[in-house]
């Protein structure tokens, strides 16, 4: 394996090109026979490979954004659900662009055979190029290190991807270094967990001087570092930690998008949150939006709005009571308006109206925030910019994931935001909405554990 680990980028190189021709000529093909001599003046040879080459942008763009491309890192079905987003996106482009050139509205209808086509192309080549990447780079067998904290949850998503690790063996950073070193030298690769900086510092160096892989979970600090500036004021480099968050441009960019963007959401989905609210009234006569306090940049707390999804009174005496996975307090219609993330389109009016942002740290309950804060103090980190109808969490996070889990996913937005980032999270929020992972509730186990799971993940000092 280790003689074929050298062209392990031109086997998926080679993979995804052979993808990305087979797609760009069907689209030719469907460009010249259909469409081309609907314009005035038809393309004759450089018109026609003009969008032949746009359209392999396009491809490469949504690839990207989508991780349609990404052989070997995704399961074969994610990868198949991946890249017919990057066709169908695309082909929703050239659509637009082509009614732009022929300037009048034609029939899409060879556009989503080429679709369908497409789809089966790719859930082909999806199927076959991992049981060809898997068979020549099986699973890497691993050495977990662990710490005080329990790993039995960690431990169970790296067994959801045995496609990628095989967990042979853990050991507890407390044994004998010495001990821990030589079980290191009998794998390929080595899962770090959560340990101290100092322990961890050393099997670092150990490890990248005999070219050992690893695979390291981050602490807080380690993500505020790694976006850091670097200065070379003198021949010993320093990283600039800046603490300020967004600047004057990027905190206007982001407000005009938000109000461009919700505008035409609450025009476009108003026929949707009309039906809603005609079911929900249906349903149980109950009231139709439902109204909470939650926090926001620097704290602030403000009314969030979202249609109504539980029975009337679910939670008596103003307790909180987590939603669970088949929770008896969720309607028939809340349950699908929850799935399909329906319920969360009234905060287009409080993103209009300035309390939230289309992309940012979910605002989380008040009572969250306080409780969450006590045991883990840089919680409030998050609290650096606008709550946000999706954001980095959501999209690559669960809704049952840890406190903990969330406030890195969210300091990894913060510290990378762009305009740029949001654009690509609001379109792989599209892609999460039909994921059950990414909604799914907190199981009846996890919801009696949440406090102690908090406490769990209170970062060492």
């Amino acid at each position: 394996m280790n003689n074929l680990e050298q062209y392990k980028r031109l086997v998926r190189i080679t993979a995804c090109l052979a993808l990305f021709i087979a797609e760009m000529l069907m689209y030719y093909y469907v460009w010249c026979t259909f469409y081309n001599h609907l314009m005035q003046i038809p393309y004759y040879r450089l018109g026609n490979w003009m969008l032949f080459g746009v359209y392999g942008i396009v491809l490469i763009i949504f690839g990207y954004i989508y991780g349609g491309f990404n052989v070997g890192v995704t399961k074969a079905s994610n990868l198949v659900y991946s890249h017919f987003l990057v066709s169908f996106f695309t082909n929703t482009v050239m659509y637009i662009i082509g009614t732009l050139v022929i300037k009048s509205f034609h029939t899409v209808l060879p556009l989503l055979l080429l679709t369908v086509v497409e789809l089966v192309l790719i859930t082909l080549w999806s199927n076959i190029i991992t049981k060809i990447y898997q068979n020549i780079y099986p699973p890497r067998k691993v050495l977990l290190i662990y710490g005080d904290r329990p790993i039995s949850a960690f431990i169970d998503k790296l067994n959801n991807r045995t496609d990628r690790f095989v967990v042979v063996e853990t050991i507890n950073i407390q044994e004998n270094l010495d001990e821990i070193i030589n079980k290191i030298n009998l794998y390929n690769g080595v899962i770090i967990g959560d340990i101290s900086t100092e322990k961890r510092n050393k099997i670092l160096k150990y490890c990248y001087g005999r070219s050992i892989r690893t695979y390291t979970i981050p602490k807080l600090s380690d993500i505020l570092l790694k976006n850091s500036e670097c200065l070379h004021m003198f021949d010993t480099p320093l990283f600039l930690s800046r603490s300020t968050t967004l600047t004057i441009e990027q905190l206007f960019l982001k407000r005009v998008m938000d109000i461009f963007v919700s505008i035409v959401a609450i025009f476009v989905l108003s026929p949707v949150m009309l039906i809603t609210a005609l079911a929900i009234k249906c349903c149980d006569h109950g009231p139709i939006i439902f109204v909470q306090k939650r926090c926001t940049i620097n704290g602030k707390i403000f009314k969030i709005y979202k249609f109504r999804s539980m029975i009337v009174d679910a939670e008596k005496n103003g307790s909180v009571i987590p939603a669970k996975e088949n929770d008896s307090r969720i309607t028939p219609v809340g349950n699908v308006i929850r799935k399909l993330r329906i319920d969360e389109l009234p905060q287009l009016f409080n993103i209009l109206m300035g309390q939230m942002s289309l992309v940012g740290p979910r605002p989380e309950r008040v009572e969250h925030v306080q409780e969450y804060s006590k045991e883990i103090p840089e919680f409030m980190y998050r609290l650096k910019v606008k709550g946000g109808l999706t954001g980095y969490a959501q999209v690559y996070g669960k809704y049952n994931t840890t406190a903990y889990d969330k406030l890195k996913l969210d300091l990894m937005y913060i510290e990378n935001y762009s305009l740029l980032l949001d654009i690509e999270i609001l379109f792989k929020t599209v892609k999460i909405l039909l994921i059950k992972d990414s909604t799914e509730g907190f199981d009846e186990e996890t919801s009696c554990t949440m406090e102690k799971q908090i406490r769990e993940s209170k970062e060492e000092i």
